[in-house]
């Protein structure tokens, strides 16, 4: 279903007025940055993205940190988004950021089966964008391969995908692509 798309400056309102930290909203507008410089060079490219729901759905990605900074974060600000009648591609950007849930997590929560992994190209740079941010910097690759491996466990379906995000975008825009472009 279409629903609605806020604008850049109506998302960050939402993010201040559901209650999401400061630290959020600013690693949201990172993320945000990111995806959108990774975006572009796919359309450079001549890829078919979706800049304005890269930036929209960058920045609402972690609304669901308003409530909780577990995994149901994903699903909480899922729920939230499809109440604000937001449009069905920022509600699946949200649900897929993470780059895929375990088996059983989805249930655990209350939603039907899956591992909710990325599959649309603005799905995908949103999850990349948001495995290389953190604290302010963009992480390489490797340093961020690292961090989840070590926070999530090698066989993790989340670490399978970012591998598959990153051969993905290097195969069509060049390795080191994240870095490339200020």
């Amino acid at each position: 279903m279409r629903g609605r798309l806020p604008s850049r400056e109506e998302a960050l309102r939402i993010l201040r007025s559901v209650g999401c930290p400061p630290e959020v909203i600013r690693h949201c507008e990172e993320v945000a940055s990111l995806a959108l410089r990774i975006a572009r060079a796919c359309v450079e490219k001549g890829l078919e993205v979706d800049l304005e729901l890269v930036e929209i759905g960058a920045l609402l990605h972690d609304i669901g940190r308003s409530r909780t900074h577990g995994i149901a974060h994903v699903f909480l600000g899922a729920e939230m988004a499809m109440r604000m009648g937001l449009d069905d591609a920022l509600v699946r950007i949200i649900l897929t950021h993470t780059g895929g849930l375990g088996p059983g997590v989805a249930e655990e929560l209350g939603w039907p089966p899956g591992t909710y992994e990325p599959t649309s190209m603005e799905e995908k740079i949103v999850a990349y964008a948001d495995k290389l941010v953190e604290g302010g910097r963009v992480l390489s690759f490797e340093e961020a391969l690292r961090k989840l491996v070590r926070d999530l466990g090698p066989g993790h379906p989340a670490v399978e995908k970012l591998k598959a995000i990153h051969e993905e975008l290097s195969r069509l825009l060049g390795e080191g692509f994240a870095h490339n472009r200020p």
